[in-house]
């Protein structure tokens, strides 16, 4: 029986960070000269893990809370204010039901693209999507230099020999396709999702995906760098997850195989 393998793209099919890098900066450059020096030190301390808006938890806007979510269970089980201060009885505050993601007031920071957003609507309120926009476009200008994966086109057609390969992720039709274009992977997905709006409609597609293709869930299997937005609601359905990044998750489960990138997970599936 085949398999289908439901790929995310920002993050995952290519590498590199500049990008969050130039975003941080379109948006402190918005700010007042005074809360400039604070928003970058913030935001350092956020790459490096060192501050509690992290990638992996959520962050709530309207409280400026940095939520901890349980992975599996999606339910938020603790918060803290931004200046570290954990706070008492969380569930009155999200109840005891898996929380609802969206982009504007509760987003899930499963990726580099969400901590320039936290950091700049905590100094400042701002507009955050304007500035997304821009560094998109950059990154499909001469001025950036997009981190291509060897041999990813040649290793998705041979996977495509045997597999079903789709493509699924959050950005907009036109950026997906420039982005490909960029990468050398056009005409290699059998189908492409964009503006999926992962989190918040990842189990809702794949269950589209999982009655398209006519395999079980556990035929089916999510690749991302994201935790939140691929891997959880994969797991929850019972399919099977990769989940790339160099600071593996907690989480342990027998559906899922951690990787530090793409290119490691290539040459096991190779072998």
């Amino acid at each position: 029986m085949k398999k289908l393998y439901i790929f995310d793209l920002d993050g995952t099919l290519y590498e590199g960070k500049d990008h969050f890098d130039y975003y941080a900066e379109l948006l402190m450059k918005e700010l007042p000269q005074s809360e400039r020096h604070v928003f970058w030190e913030d935001y350092e301390k956020m790459k490096d893990g060192n501050h509690v808006v992290t990638i992996g938890k959520a962050y709530d806007v309207k409280r400026d809370l940095a939520v901890t979510i349980d992975p599996i269970t999606l339910k938020a089980v603790e918060a803290h204010e931004w200046n570290g201060r954990k706070v008492d009885n969380v569930e009155s505050l999200y109840g005891s039901d898996p929380v609802a993601f969206d982009f504007n007031n509760f987003v899930a920071i499963g990726d580099g693209w969400w901590l320039p957003f936290a950091c700049a609507k905590h100094h400042g309120d701002l507009n955050c999507y304007p500035f997304y926009l821009k560094t998109k476009e950059y990154m499909v200008s001469d001025q950036f230099n997009l981190e291509a994966i060897p041999h990813l086109r040649e290793f998705l057609l041979s996977l495509k020999k045997t597999e079903h390969i789709v493509l699924m992720t959050n950005s907009d039709k036109e950026d997906v396709l420039r982005l490909i274009k960029e990468l050398n992977l056009t005409n290699v997905f059998d189908q492409i999702i964009s503006s999926a709006k992962k989190p918040s409609r990842t189990k809702e597609f794949f269950g589209e995906l999982q009655k398209m293709y006519g395999l079980p869930f556990s035929q089916l299997v999510s690749v991302g760098d994201n935790f939140l937005n691929e891997v959880a609601p994969a797991l929850l359905l019972g399919m099977k997850a990769v989940y790339i990044s160099e600071h593996p998750h907690k989480t342990e489960h027998v559906n899922l195989q951690q990787v530090d990138s793409i290119s490691d997970w290539m040459n096991e599936i190779e072998k």
